[in-house]
């Protein structure tokens, strides 16, 4: 029988709280495998309550966790951290914390979760700045992982390199890819291009004294052709990127149906397409790569859009279920290893050069 996974779920997080967090967990149970999947609800009883009843789920199914404190979505990280003590947020956290959940998702303030994750899980290596939030990003050649998409603002070189082993081992232990290629994000492939923080890293990279298979420069249309199996950016390009996507994809969408009602032709057309044309929207539908893993941490964190729809919540929990049944973590932890034995040794023999 497969092991007993328990999902840890911050219920009132996100823009729409219990209505879509209960909803996230009836389509995921509706789409996928739930056997053994059981989740933790935290916060409001009576909200979540109401919503399961609405949705047909169990005590058999769901655990609620009652607690009346919420992070607003538009707290900042530092007041989350002193008066989110109790919240639903950092109770879902606390249940990975103490073993009893494997995973924990959450839909609220992105800032908070990052802070409050690694105040409670503690980072997974010495050294290891900040967690980076990662995006399954649906290409031309399968799913590229491109990270940070949105939980650090600025990255220096140091950090770059750290998202670029945190996404291989990503890639890796989920997509089973051996050996994934890294690119870096920048305006161009020419070396001189770009900000001194991504020449640097890109320089570090390219010198082949970490064990990751460098690709080099890749440029923006690069990510959906899926050049690479490893995207690597700052959060704040990383976030525009994933938001211009979903835009762009909604764009499409929203022409396409207007395109397919314009006339009796076209609606005929639409109905013999109709199994390819559900086949490419699923393909760029944003709620498909929903589900963003905080990477680098002790721990599973897997942050999903505040505004998703019930599907794309239960993406975001098919995320964690999936992670939490790999070996990810043992692979993370293993590549930071050798990331911090490799860069002593180059601080040493910096040293003695001086």
């Amino acid at each position: 029988m497969a092991t007993p996974i328990l999902i840890s779920l911050d219920a009132m997080g996100g823009d729409h709280g219990p209505s879509v967090v209960v909803g996230g967990v009836k389509a995921y149970r509706a789409r996928y495998d739930a056997k053994n999947i059981h989740f933790l609800l935290h916060g409001d009883d009576a909200a979540i309550r109401q919503q399961m009843q609405v949705q047909g789920l169990t005590d058999a199914e769901c655990t609620i966790r009652h607690t009346e404190k919420v992070v607003a979505m538009d707290e900042k990280p530092a007041q989350a951290m002193r008066r989110g003590k109790g919240s639903s947020m950092w109770n879902a956290i606390e249940a990975v914390k103490t073993g009893e959940a494997h995973a924990v998702v959450s839909a609220g303030n992105t800032g908070a979760l990052m802070a409050i994750s690694k105040l409670i899980l503690r980072m997974a290596a010495s050294g290891l700045e900040r967690p980076a939030i990662v995006a399954s990003w649906p290409t031309l050649r399968g799913t590229t992982a491109v990270l940070d998409v949105g939980a650090n603002i600025g990255s220096d070189a140091k950090q770059l390199i750290e998202f670029a082993i945190m996404g291989e081992a990503f890639q890796s232990a989920v997509y089973g890819v051996d050996k994934p290629t890294v690119g870096l994000l920048n305006i161009g492939s020419e070396d001189i291009k770009g900000n001194d923080e991504v020449r640097e890293a890109h320089a570090l990279l390219r010198e082949d004294k970490l064990p990751i298979n460098y690709h080099g420069f890749v440029e923006g249309d690069d990510i959906a052709k899926g050049t690479v199996d490893v995207v690597v950016t700052d959060g704040f390009t990383g976030n525009i990127a994933l938001k211009t996507a979903e835009g762009t994809a909604r764009f499409i969408g929203t022409l396409l149906k207007d395109a397919l009602k314009s006339g009796i032709q076209s609606r005929l057309g639409a109905l013999i397409a109709m199994p390819a044309l559900k086949q490419m929207a699923s393909k760029i539908d944003p709620s498909a790569v929903n589900g963003g893993p905080l990477l680098g941490l002790n721990g599973l964190v897997i942050k999903s859009h505040g505004g998703a729809t019930p599907e794309g919540y239960g993406n975001a929990i098919r995320v964690a279920v999936d992670l939490a049944r790999s070996d990810y973590l043992t692979k993370v932890g293993t590549n930071l290893a050798r990331m911090g034995e490799v860069l002593e040794t180059a601080g040493k023999a910096e040293g003695d050069a001086a």
